[in-house]
């Protein structure tokens, strides 16, 4: 190869195990790949920008997603507490008028049994005042009747009769038997007339007899 003389030689390849080394009849060729930091570099200018759009668009979308659905949970958060102060709220009302009505019964009760009470205290005060109307009549009746008796002496002339008789004739008192009998005659009828006239004076006198 290296003369002036050319040749025509037949050239045969082989690839060995690695397929790194090809063999000529008679030479062995060694093929080298270039390393990476031999090989040209591209200006960064060249080289394709990422797109930012893509990526910028899809955290952007995601964020929307995400503060929808955090919106969503406070206001269905925010409805589920308005039902639960409106429930407690209907709930306290309820309690109140049930107190309310209980109170208005109790109330209701009270005012009648005063009402009550003052009846009968105004019945029993209307009985005691003719009781004691009735036992001031009873009273006044009863006085009259012992003055009437205090003041009109039964028989009385023949009552001084027979004790002028007696005065007279003391030794002999059978004179004055007459004057007696007529006396007793006397009260027997009188006494006659009064418990026709007054009958509740003589049942007292024979309770006490």
């Amino acid at each position: 190869m290296g003369s002036g003389e050319s040749t025509t030689r037949k050239v045969s390849f082989g690839v060995d195990d690695e397929d790194r080394v090809r063999i000529l009849r008679g030479v062995k060729v060694m093929l080298v790949y270039p390393s990476p930091s031999s090989r040209p570099q591209q200006s960064s200018q060249n080289r394709p920008q990422p797109s930012t759009q893509s990526s910028t668009s899809k955290p952007d979308s995601r964020t929307k997603e995400e503060q929808r659905r955090y919106e969503q949970k406070q206001k269905i958060h925010k409805e589920e507490l308005a039902k639960a102060a409106q429930r407690q709220r209907e709930a306290a009302m309820q309690e109140m008028t049930k107190a309310m009505n209980r109170e208005r019964q109790h109330t209701r009760k009270e005012a009648e049994k005063t009402k009550q009470l003052a009846q009968q205290l105004q019945k029993k005060d209307s009985q005691l005042k003719a009781l004691d109307a009735f036992y001031k009549e009873q009273l006044a009746q009863l006085e009259k009747r012992v003055h009437a008796r205090n003041t009109d002496p039964v028989c009385a002339g023949l009552q001084s009769q027979i004790l002028s008789c007696y005065r007279e004739n003391g030794d002999q008192t059978l004179r004055c038997s007459d004057l007696a009998k007529a006396y007793m005659q006397c009260i027997n009828a009188a006494k006659k007339v009064r418990v026709f006239s007054h009958p509740d004076l003589e049942y007292q006198r024979s309770a006490k007899g």
